[in-house]
């Protein structure tokens, strides 16, 4: 099978995850990706190291498939170099606030006097213009405006999620607005920007909860792990461990009732829909804790599954890696990577294609491991790369 993107070229000048993980989405679908780091590396190549050489545990997820190499663009003759590789690409991805963008040579305008039909896609904190578009930010700060940290946690602690849940839909999300601009170049030849930014993404996760509260002026505060929109929804002690439970709607919670043996509470009007029961969450959670008290993790989860409901381990991160389903559906794929003992469990990505190929091919590269061919592509010769090294260009 081939990919969606074959034959497509994008030059990823992104850091962390919000611009790479959106092109390493890309890359599965066949797109040949160039990732291009500062000469010591980017700032998330050695987050989380797991060598000992630094490398970082989401830079080895978010840079599989791509070629990586090393290049200053502050430099003039970085520069040079960085205008004939976006000449021989369709789109270029970034994420920066302006100042640096143009500093670099990179910002809209400077990529279309090199090739006036680029797609050019970045990502900011804030947005390009408004009070805030000089800041910087990350997933976290994101979270914690758009109300979602507000509401997680307790009133006495807020609580951010610990994935970067932000930082994964924005990148997402550029990956809906680039392929939507490469539908609009095939059909009229022409190039744009696309614009993503973390506020924007997050108030669109939280965007529900904001039209209740702008609507009713309802003031929901935290409730830690237990749902407000029905019951029971919560996390649950079991003999030997922890589940998640969320039941949801009528039937749901007949079957959940009927489950526990509180079939009187069909007919209870604290508990007849959703709004009622959510409100009355904390009754429910309580019978419902005190049945899963009685048993262990699986025979909680044997009677929910018996019974039909939405229910399932809170795992340890190395009980997910040992689950049977996630290990029989190959959600991840196992790669070597140069110095590390243990492959590497990469996630592939989270969609599957029945015609073409989404695939995680190989790793992800490592420090400038590739700058010697790409430069060849570009036509310099063995003295010129040599030369341009030796000055710190690449």
């Amino acid at each position: 099978m081939t990919g969606v993107l074959d034959g497509i070229r994008i030059v990823d000048f992104g850091r962390y995850i919000a611009g790479p993980f959106g092109t390493a989405i890309m890359s599965d679908m066949g797109a040949d990706v160039i990732r291009v780091e500062k000469l010591a590396g980017g700032e998330d190549r050695y987050i989380g190291p797991v060598d000992d050489k630094g490398t970082g545990a989401g830079y080895l997820q978010v840079n599989r498939n791509k070629r990586g190499m090393t290049l200053n663009p502050l430099k003039p003759e970085g520069q040079e170099v960085a205008k004939k590789l976006i000449a021989t690409a369709d789109v270029v991805t970034a994420n920066m606030p302006p100042e640096p963008l143009k500093a670099m040579g990179l910002d809209y305008a400077s990529l279309c006097a090199v090739k006036p039909d680029i797609i050019f896609a970045n990502t900011t904190a804030f947005g390009e213009n408004g009070p805030y578009s000089d800041r910087v930010g990350f997933d976290g700060i994101a979270q914690a405006m758009s109300g979602s940290v507000y509401l997680a946690g307790s009133p006495e602690m807020p609580q951010r999620a610990i994935a970067a849940q932000v930082d994964f839909c924005t990148a997402m999300s550029g990956v809906v607005g680039v392929m939507a601009a490469i539908m609009e170049h095939r059909v009229s030849g022409r190039g744009q920007e696309v614009s993503m930014d973390l506020l924007g993404t997050a108030l669109n996760v939280m965007n529900p909860q904001l039209i209740e509260q702008a609507l009713t002026g309802v003031g929901r505060t935290a409730t830690g792990n237990r749902g407000q929109l029905s019951a029971p929804t919560d996390i649950y002690s079991c003999k030997d461990g922890w589940i998640m439970a969320q039941v949801v709607g009528q039937p749901l919670f007949e079957r959940w009732a009927k489950m526990i043996g509180v079939e009187a509470w069909i007919d209870d009007p604290r508990f007849r829909d959703d709004t009622t029961r959510g409100k009355n969450g904390e009754i429910v959670s309580l019978r419902m804790a005190a049945w899963c008290a009685e048993r262990t993790v699986a025979e909680t989860i044997a009677a929910c599954d018996q019974a039909r409901l939405p229910c399932g381990p809170v795992n340890s991160p190395q009980q997910a890696l040992d689950d049977p389903h996630i290990q029989a559906k190959q959600y991840l794929k196992p790669l070597a990577y140069p110095g590390i003992d243990e492959p590497v469990p990469v996630a592939r990505a989270p969609f599957q294609m029945s015609l073409s190929e989404v695939s995680v091919k190989h790793r992800a590269p490592e420090l400038g491991e590739h700058t010697d061919q790409i430069m060849a592509e570009l036509g310099y010769g063995e003295d010129e790369i040599r030369s341009l090294r030796e000055k710190r260009v690449i």
